[in-house]
């Protein structure tokens, strides 16, 4: 189905580590054609230039202002995604951008009203709840292969990411932290699995005042910790099921899974959702025990990329895009709902709701 829409010219704002491999996918899906790269860094740009034929290095402004840009993916890092966002809305084109939609969630608000009343559309990463792992979870939930869903668990833990990033500094500065940097994943994995929350309850900490870099090239270096690094709660959803999530950066390990759904037939051990593919196990009530359940669908391999060739597709089409603003508006105000739980002790009711994006048809896209 893919080749018969015609490509819409995508330019990309922010060269760093992440950009890499949207630069490596996006060439490979029939609806993107990407025409331009931008960074603070000159040499970044010209650098990611070289990587896609025909593509150029131009300055932000320069992509802003190009009318046969379709639409502008932002990579930036997560303090300047609301800016960019914001800036590629005003100039009439149609956003993409790197997760969390904003840091603060009053910003996503008025960032989808000004799309709305832009006619454009803005898309928002994760896009790995449209890889074969969760795509064929959903279906298994759709089929009622576990009932009806009571509960789920979601668990990301990590000693920090100081270990292993060359420049760590803003996963620990407001905007970071393990909530808004891997959140996303399991927060829109559960909301495309049980539909949107009504309500969340939390607590947080900071647990390390400072933190010390053992990554190179800043070995040795010490970062101040601006927001909590622990942080649990529980999330009620609007269709009846509860989870308990938790994401800290303060666990050296752990025999926790991922994400789990838990129905009134059985349970479904559901992929890490920070990858596309992933093994699924299903237990039901007549099995007893756990097995293998073999995954079919398309987008198995590591295919970043992917929510922007829907938004282009659809986009086309008419028809709505999966990875959507609305969505990542959603599970950012979730995630700020753990903190301010934390600081009132109190249950937070959520303002915001969406659409359970629709399954990913099979034959939409085209990745060659």
């Amino acid at each position: 189905m893919g080749s018969a829409i015609n490509p819409l010219r995508v330019g990309v704002v922010g060269c760093g580590v992440i950009s890499g491999i949207y630069f490596q996918n996006m060439p490979r899906f029939d609806v993107l054609d990407v025409v331009a790269c931008a960074d603070l860094k000159a040499e970044l740009a010209a650098a990611a230039a070289n990587s896609i034929p025909g593509m150029k290095a131009v300055t932000t402004d320069e992509l802003l202002t190009d009318d046969s840009i379709d639409i502008v993916l932002n990579l930036t890092q997560p303090a300047f995604h609301y800016e960019i966002m914001r800036a590629g809305v005003e100039a009439g084109k149609h956003v993409y951008g790197e997760k969390p939609l904003s840091v603060n969630f009053d910003d996503s608000i008025k960032l989808m009203a000004m799309a709305n009343r832009a006619g454009v559309r803005v898309g928002c990463a994760p896009d790995t709840f449209l890889g074969a792992g969760i795509q064929t979870c959903r279906q298994l939930i759709d089929e009622g292969a576990i009932g009806d869903p009571i509960a789920a668990t979601a668990f990301f833990t990590t000693p920090g990411h100081e270990r292993w990033h060359p420049a760590p500094k803003f996963y620990y500065e407001v905007g970071g932290g393990p909530m808004l940097d891997m959140g996303p994943y399991y927060l829109t994995a559960l909301v495309n699995l049980l539909g949107p929350a009504a309500s969340v309850s939390g607590i947080a900490r900071i647990t390390y005042p400072e933190r010390t870099i053992t990554s190179e090239p800043l070995n040795g270096a010490r970062i101040k910790v601006e927001i909590p690094t622990h942080v649990t709660g529980t999330i009620n959803f609007k269709g009846g099921a509860v989870a308990t999530v938790l994401t800290s950066f303060d666990v050296w390990g752990t025999n926790l899974p991922f994400l789990e759904i838990y129905g009134s037939e059985g349970s479904l051990s559901v992929p890490d959702p920070n990858i596309f593919g992933g093994e699924v196990r299903l237990l039901t009530r007549e099995s007893s025990e756990w097995q293998s359940v073999p995954v079919s669908r398309p987008f198995f391999e590591n295919s970043r990329g992917l929510g922007v060739a829907d938004l282009a597709a659809n986009i086309s089409l008419g028809e709505p895009h999966r990875a959507s603003g609305a969505m990542a508006s959603h599970v950012l105000e979730i995630m700020h709902a753990f903190g301010r739980s934390s600081d009132t002790g109190r249950r937070v009711e959520l303002t915001t709701t969406c659409e359970s994006p629709s399954p990913l048809p099979e034959d939409l896209l085209v990745f060659e």
